[in-house]
């Protein structure tokens, strides 16, 4: 398919991000699985609901628009997905486990706001005002996500993988 025009590239970046969001639905009950700290496993389940909703905001928005959601496999997250799975397979001490837990959730984080931060405003420029919307509120919720591992990594896991050395 050629791209030829800003909705096209519009269109291929959500399929993009609505294939990560799938990946992440798969990942995160892993990764609430594998953490000890029970304030990080329920972080972990709560994104896990609310990846539930972003995929559904994304339907919405590929319902608007009269397209397909699949059709694209998001390659980067696949990468980050597999390198979670590496630091899983590690033997670690749980406070350390739980470090680098929140370090792969959080590049995952970060990949999914560069990419909903793109397309928001793509589709602003495009028209879309409400997607935009729907975009913007995904785009908080990846924002709210990365501010809580960050906390938790700071006061609580962080200070107790450091007591492992």
């Amino acid at each position: 398919m050629e791209i030829d025009s800003l909705r096209k590239l519009y269109v291929e970046e959500l399929k993009d991000l609505y294939s990560a969001e799938k990946q992440i639905l798969q990942a995160l009950p892993k990764m609430v699985k594998k953490a000890s700290n029970a304030q990080l496993k329920n972080a972990f389940q709560e994104h896990l609901q609310v990846t539930q909703g972003h995929v559904e905001r994304l339907d919405q928005i590929f319902e608007g628009l009269g397209k397909a959601a699949r059709g694209k496999k998001c390659k980067a997250m696949e990468g980050l997905i597999e390198e979670g799975k590496e630091v899983m397979a590690e033997d670690m001490e749980d406070d350390v486990m739980d470090a680098a837990l929140i370090s792969a959730a959080q590049r995952i984080e970060h990949y999914e706001m560069a990419g909903y931060g793109t397309v928001r405003t793509w589709a602003e420029h495009l028209g879309e005002e409400q997607a935009a919307k729907l975009l913007q509120q995904t785009l908080d919720e990846e924002g709210d996500a990365d501010k809580k591992l960050t906390q938790l990594a700071e006061s609580t896991i962080n200070v107790e993988a450091l007591q492992e050395a």
